[in-house]
C-alpha cells in the first residue's frame, strides 16, 4: 500500500496541501467496461468538490 497518496486537484475537499490526499480511502474506476491501459482511462470517484 502507498503510504502517501499525491493529488494535484486542489478543488477537492480531500486535498490536504503539498499535493497530498487526505481521504481515508481512494476509489478509482475504469472509464469504460474494458480494462484501463493508462491513467487517462480512469476516474477518481473519491473526488468531492470544495
Amino acid at each position: 500500500m502507498a503510504k502517501d497518496v499525491l493529488c494535484e486537484v486542489n478543488s477537492c475537499v480531500h486535498w490536504a496541501g503539498d499535493n497530498r490526499c487526505g481521504a481515508e480511502t481512494i476509489y478509482i474506476v475504469n472509464r469504460s467496461s474494458q480494462e484501463a491501459a493508462n491513467s487517462a482511462e480512469t476516474d477518481c470517484k473519491t473526488f468531492e468538490s470544495k
